[in-house]
């Protein structure tokens, strides 16, 4: 955390007859995007409001930023017991994650052995909460695993909803959290082409089939299995084998773990869906 500079006398003499009630209130929350794959699809972890406004809607789960806790702290509080993941480890190494909507930089997010954390941009449009003029910090979360969902504090309801039907305008969203999720998501498929983040939706041993079904899901496109595997075995460190192998009912299949690349070169290029020319198989990569 950054220290501020020592006040000076001049700055002491200013704030003892400062007041801050001159300017209209602003609230300041943080919202979280969790993402998952659930069931074979994408999906998003929402919250059934259970108190005035937009009492029974879905909504992010979120809340209000406490008086001495800092964005970082906050989100990660939610994530915590929206979901028991925690995150205690450093952010990885890598491209930034990318610009707020203020123009600045956004954190590059943190990692930890089933989760990825990071800020996706803010959000302040006047009218966007009829309670006060709030400002939200949205962050978009990844979980291998969210557990059971579970409503909390002002929530009737928590479930896992697929990205696919969101898209859709199924079910109702409060506030502005439909453009959250879709700003989420597609922060979420643009990192999947330049990082190693996929394997953060997936637990631990995986294999080179389970991580393409979680691009396909992500990307909402099928991959030519054989390319898939080439280009991710040619990626140093984006994955490491264990030893180990699993039966696939048709013979067997090696098992990985994490690797600790987090920027691949090349990148997996999301590409516009192709098809044979006798229409039977969509193929990318």
């Amino acid at each position: 955390m950054v220290v501020p500079p020592p006040l000076t006398d001049e700055d002491r003499a200013f704030l003892a007859t400062y007041d801050p009630r001159k300017y209209p209130p602003v609230a300041v929350t943080v919202d979280i995007a969790i993402l998952t794959i659930h069931r074979g699809e994408l999906s998003v972890l929402l919250v059934r409001r259970g108190v005035p406004p937009y009492r029974g809607l879905w909504a992010l789960p979120g809340g209000f930023v406490r008086e001495n806790e800092d964005l970082g702290t906050a989100a990660a509080r939610e994530l915590q017991e929206e979901t028991g993941v925690g995150m205690t480890e450093s952010p990885p190494a890598g491209p930034a994650a990318g610009a707020d909507s203020d123009g600045g930089r956004a954190d590059p997010g943190a990692r930890s052995a089933g989760a990825y954390l990071e800020q996706l941009r803010t959000y302040g449009a006047p009218g966007r909460d009829p309670r006060m003029r709030t400002v939200s910090v949205a962050y978009l979360a990844l979980v291998a695993d969210v557990g059971e969902p579970r409503g909390g504090d002002d929530a009737a309801d928590a479930w896992l909803w697929p990205v696919a039907g969101i898209e859709q305008g199924r079910p109702r969203l409060a506030f502005d959290h439909a453009q959250i999720i879709r700003d989420a998501v597609e922060r979420a498929r643009s990192k999947l082409e330049y990082t190693s983040l996929a394997t953060s939706l997936l637990p631990e041993p995986f294999t080179i089939g389970d991580l393409r079904r979680v691009y396909e899901a992500v990307w909402g496109v099928r991959l030519h299995p054989a390319n898939f595997r080439r280009k991710v075995l040619a990626t140093p460190g984006f994955v490491v084998p264990t030893g180990e192998r699993v039966s696939t009912g048709r013979g067997w299949t090696e098992l990985y773990r994490r690797g600790t690349t987090t920027t691949l070169h090349p990148a997996l290029l999301r590409r516009s869906q192709l098809t044979t020319e006798d229409g039977d198989e969509p193929d990318t990569l």
